[in-house]
């Protein structure tokens, strides 16, 4: 095997008492101590930036799924022109590969009163409730007409409890139309900027206020399995449907994300990939001096034994391999210890809940984690392999080192 007998030398050097006194001097120990605290800052950025974007994707999607397919005329209001969606344009959708759900949905802009506060909201008709039904904290979803799930923000504002009646008002052209609605349950997602807007109920509730006939909705929520396949699903389903025309030969259906209906929220979220690439810059370099200082500092420890070597006649090659698979051994201590810290301070905080945060600004009440295996792998191999080409230079002090000079020295 190629370089073994510089790698059993090291290992041997790396192990044995007189090593450990090496390795457990105070600089050598800042020399690790910088690789673990690196290490660990930037899986925790990882986990914690991959966990913000995973959980506020999830609650958008919550409210207006990944993809709709909306009127042609779609005017990027909830007040939506209503289209016809068959049965077998739902089976259609529902089948293509990573879509999860296609359900029809129904949105009207209105007003709640009560005696004593007004408050405007959308009323949205859906017998899709996997998301709100994980976040109900009072009460249970609506099954029947006039039946309408509000959220805690919209209770507080309101006055509001369960089982209370509250009067709707929905304006269409100039005809107001009232509605009274008992509040069956009560949902809180943290997600204040649409907790604060919407009030659910069944589709059913819906296409009667607006009128409208079986089969005609504001639009269908198309739910996927996987957020990175959301363009390339969107494109399918455009291209299929956009050669669907009208009897005027107008087109009837438009597709669009859930990043073009909330642009603000994803520029926010594009804006945390920057800070990520920043963060692990900075502590890679933060790692490079300690690992450069680390290696250094073995080097001259290990002066003499460089000189027996090359009196013993071995090459520079030789000698620069022994102590850089020392460092590696150290770069892998501090690795495998900054993979410990790391990942146990975001499992503490998946678990417990430790971080809270201001939900009005950050959409979540407590900092969110999520384990990415593949970018953690990733950064692992990319830190140690970075680490090993930044010994490279470092190491040619090696070749300044006259055996005639360290003889003489000793």
């Amino acid at each position: 095997m190629p370089f073994l007998p510089e790698i059993a030398l090291a290992m041997r050097l790396y192990f044995s008492e007189e090593g450990k006194k090496r390795h457990s001097r105070p600089a050598v120990r800042v020399a690790l101590a910088g690789i673990i605290v690196g290490v660990a800052v930037m899986i925790l950025t990882i986990c914690i930036v991959v966990g913000f974007k995973q959980t506020v994707t999830q609650k958008v999607a919550g409210f207006g799924a990944h993809i709709q397919l909306v009127s042609f005329d779609n005017n990027n209001t909830y007040d939506l022109q209503p289209i016809e969606v068959s049965d077998s344009l739902l089976t259609a959708l529902a089948n293509y590969e990573h879509v999860t759900s296609a359900a029809p949905f129904i949105t009207k802009p209105g007003m709640l009163k009560t005696d004593a506060d007004f408050h405007g909201i959308v009323l949205k008709g859906t017998d899709y409730w996997d998301f709100f039904s994980r976040n109900i904290i009072e009460g249970c979803l609506p099954n029947a007409p006039q039946e309408v799930l509000v959220s805690r923000k919209v209770a507080q504002t309101m006055q509001i409890a369960v089982g209370d009646a509250v009067n709707a008002y929905f304006v269409d052209d100039s005809d107001i139309r009232a509605r009274r609605f008992r509040v069956t349950g009560i949902y809180d997602t943290g997600f204040d900027q649409f907790d604060d807007l919407f009030v659910l109920a069944p589709l059913e509730t819906a296409q009667r206020l607006q009128g409208w006939e079986d089969h005609t909705y504001s639009g269908v929520e198309i739910l996927i399995d996987e957020i990175g396949v959301l363009d390339e699903v969107a494109d399918q389903i455009y291209f299929a449907t956009i050669q669907l025309m009208d009897e005027d030969g107008f087109h009837v259906y438009y597709v669009q994300t859930l990043q073009e209906q909330n642009p603000a929220i994803f520029a926010w979220l594009d804006l945390l990939d920057m800070n990520v690439v920043v963060i692990i810059v900075l502590m890679l370099l933060v790692a490079g001096f300690n690992i450069v200082s680390g290696l250094i500092i073995l080097i001259l420890d290990g002066i003499t034994l460089i000189g027996t070597l090359k009196a013993l006649g071995a090459d520079n090659r030789f000698v620069r391999r022994i102590f850089l698979a020392q460092a590696a051994m150290l770069i892998g201590k501090g690795v495998i210890w900054g993979n410990v810290v790391g990942l146990g301070l975001a499992a503490l905080q998946y678990f417990a809940h430790l971080i809270p945060l201001d939900a009005t600004t950050y959409y979540v009440e407590y900092v969110p984690i999520s384990f990415a295996w593949g970018w953690l792998i990733l950064l692992n191999v990319v830190t140690i392999a970075i680490s090993l080409i930044i010994l490279l230079l470092p190491s040619m002090i090696i070749t300044k080192i006259s055996p005639a000079k360290v003889m003489h020295f000793e």
